[in-house]
């Protein structure tokens, strides 16, 4: 091994074990980077002209890549529609769907925690928002209390595997520059590129096996031990005799008609991520609106209808084309359409801005998306100096000399990962680890789709494993005081070995991830 492998490793020692001691992962990653590129220098085994291309690379990664404005999108939907207390209402209606069944409060939290995945994917908010909301209906029924928390902090990670998710954006940016990075290597200077479109849909069906294996066990658990999860009596949820359907239409419809208006148009080609997130935002603005009472309350629901109208029309007619006398038509009905938008998105902005909701909402989005972006450059000039010091040469000589090989290779990287969430989080795991792994694994023709889906599912975990799980944290901070840390501790094991066999159905069928991508982009 040489000095400059040598100084490689110890980049890489160092950063982890500042991230673990609690410095801010951003200025750790630069800072490392930068430190142990001084002393590859001094040493004479780093180029210092390497830190030339940090401004060019910056602009390229972090400023000009329109995939990642979904980012702040997305998080802006999120904390919007945690404000709409669509949660509240949705936990609500299927706590009085399932609550006569044995489990049924468990199965209850579980598929709210699907919807808020499909709408929201902020794990924080949807781990509170069911924490502050079943936890304690769920003690007060006679559940379980470490059955009732690993319920609640599993059903509040799905949001980082069920798309649409920030977690799948990152990581579709972080694969695709791999892949490419791969292709060129073996002399193909034209790859097929990996877009988000393609682990959203790649991450749809392991997503909703996961939720299966969640239901699974809470009706094992249910019929095994009855005492732990017992039925409740719903006529107080449900209200007078009747009232279930009502309650179910209007908690579920509007979750439902925006998840298939974001996730929908991406998978089926009619937006780009960017463009559904937009949508998603504006969604989400007009059904946080709709929560507050007002006049023109009419306005807002017909913005709702001709934004779906409106992706309607942009899929079966090319507005942007030459105007003939169908265009013509067709632009007309556009601009009425896009009118009626503007006018509902003024109406509801202006409900939140008075309710002074939208600027908690902002300052939120601000925070959270700076904080991304922040890593993300931190993120860059870690990569740059870790290849300047030819880590990347010594990973791959490393990952080729394992035994199975890239079977063997891909295990040890998904145990490498597995072991970091126990200390890192996903952010952290996926600008650090990601950029220095992909790209050897896949110049050994694994799939780049199945590899981020595999990835993702794996820093799923990193949200339930103690001792540092965020999923954990937030349930901490809003659980009673009889619901310890060892009791959220224990509840959350059972569900992290079901995200593992979920993740051993992955590995054992690639198919799962790379069949629906295939299917949609016109393969069989």
């Amino acid at each position: 091994m040489t000095l400059a492998d040598t100084l490689a490793l110890a980049l890489f020692a160092v950063t982890i074990l500042s991230l673990m001691a609690g410095y801010p992962v951003a200025f750790t990653l630069a800072g490392s980077a930068l430190f142990m590129g001084g002393i590859g220098w001094l040493l004479g085994v780093f180029d210092l002209s390497l830190l030339g291309a940090i401004p060019s690379r910056i602009f390229g990664v972090a400023m000009w890549n329109e995939t990642l404005l979904a980012v702040p999108l997305f998080i802006f939907m999120g904390i919007m529609l945690q404000k709409s207390q669509i949660a509240e209402e949705l936990l609500g209606a299927m706590g009085a769907l399932f609550g006569n069944l044995r489990g049924g409060l468990g199965i209850s939290v579980i598929v709210v925690g699907a919807l808020l995945a499909a709408s929201t994917g902020i794990v924080g908010a949807a781990v509170v928002t069911m924490g502050l909301m079943s936890l304690p209906t769920m003690l007060k029924k006679g559940y379980d209390p470490r059955l009732a928390a690993g319920s609640i902090c599993a059903a509040g990670t799905l949001g980082q595997i069920i798309p649409p998710s920030i977690v799948l954006i990152i990581l579709a940016e972080q694969v695709s520059n791999a892949y490419v990075a791969a292709q060129s290597l073996k002399g193909n200077w034209s790859p097929e590129p990996v877009s988000v479109g393609d682990l959203f849909a790649g991450a749809l069906i392991p997503g909703l096996i996961l939720v299966g294996l969640y239901i699974l066990y809470q009706l094992v658990i249910a019929w095994l031990k009855p005492e732990s999860s017992p039925a409740v009596p719903v006529e107080e949820a449900s209200g007078p005799e009747g009232s279930l359907l009502p309650l179910l239409l209007r908690s579920l419809l509007p979750p439902v008609i925006l998840i298939i208006a974001v996730l929908g148009s991406i998978l089926l080609g009619i937006a780009t991520p960017t463009e559904a997130a937009s949508v998603g935002a504006i969604g989400a603005i007009l059904l946080a609106a709709l929560r507050q009472e007002g006049r023109g309350t009419w306005l807002l629901y017909a913005a709702g209808i001709s934004v779906v109208a409106l992706l309607l029309l942009a899929n079966v007619t090319d507005l942007t084309g030459i105007v003939t006398e169908g265009v013509g038509l067709a632009a007309a009905l556009a601009f009425l359409l896009l009118a009626l938008i503007i006018v509902g998105l003024a109406l509801a902005l202006l409900r939140l801005y008075q309710m002074h909701i939208l600027r908690e909402v902002c300052q939120s989005t601000l925070e959270m998306s700076a904080m991304v972006f922040v890593i993300l450059i931190g993120a860059t000039i870690f990569s740059l100096v870790f290849r300047g010091l030819g880590g990347d040469d010594l990973v791959y000589r490393l990952l080729s000399d394992l035994p199975g090989g890239r079977f063997g290779a891909l295990l040890v990287v998904m145990i490498v990962i597995f072991l970091l969430g126990f200390f890192l989080d996903f952010v952290e795991i996926t600008f650090v680890v990601v950029p220095v792994i992909a790209p050897v694994l896949l110049l050994m023709d694994i799939s780049p789709i199945w590899l981020g889906i595999m990835i993702a599912m794996n820093l799923q975990t990193s949200f339930l494993t103690p001792p540092f799980g965020f999923a954990l944290f937030y349930l901490r901070g809003v659980a009673p005081p009889e619901v310890t840390t060892g009791v959220i501790y224990r509840g959350a094991i059972p569900f992290v070995f079901l995200q593992l066999v979920a993740l051993g159905l992955l590995a054992a069928f690639p198919a799962l991830a790379t069949w629906l991508p295939a299917f949609l982009n016109g393969g069989t």
